[in-house]
């Protein structure tokens, strides 16, 4: 019988190595998307809005604010170094921003299980709840990353 491995384990003995592989996704680097926080099941992104960013109304444009979210769910499932992807996401779009805003996405973890993963992302304005997303990753069989299996 195959061992269980400590994932909390592999994201503390590699986290530097999965860092640098979560952090360096070029859509998000094209954007302007910072990481500014990574843990375990966690991750924070933000994004200042660009004049070019905006929709017909002026305001941050719903493709901007869902590919912050989507980024920062991105980080938080691939955290334990196993390839993650998006299963599915529902955003809801409460509040607008405006160029020169700098909006915020936390992820946050609420389950996992060996083959899903279900997130829940806030992206705010200041202290400003501007949207919420819910999303569930799929867990792929292998690590992104090279692991001792004794973890």
């Amino acid at each position: 019988m195959k061992k269980k491995i400590d994932e909390y384990q592999v994201f503390e003995n590699h986290y530097e190595q999965i860092y640098e592989q979560v952090k360096n996704d070029p859509y998000a680097q094209s954007l302007g998307i910072q990481l500014t926080k990574f843990e375990a099941g966690f991750a924070e992104a933000n994004l200042e809005v660009q004049s070019h960013m905006v929709n017909a109304h002026g305001t941050v444009h719903g493709a901007v604010i869902y590919a912050l979210a989507d980024h920062a769910f991105s980080v938080a499932c691939n955290a334990y170094g196993k390839t993650s992807v998006g299963l599915s996401t529902t955003i809801q779009f409460i509040e607008a921003a405006k160029p020169g805003d700098r909006i915020v996405a936390r992820a946050t973890e609420v389950r996992r299980n060996f083959r899903t993963g279900f997130y829940r992302i806030e992206i705010f304005h200041e202290e400003i709840l501007i949207a919420t997303m819910e999303a569930v990753s799929y867990r792929k069989d292998h690590y992104f990353i090279e692991i001792d299996q004794q973890v």
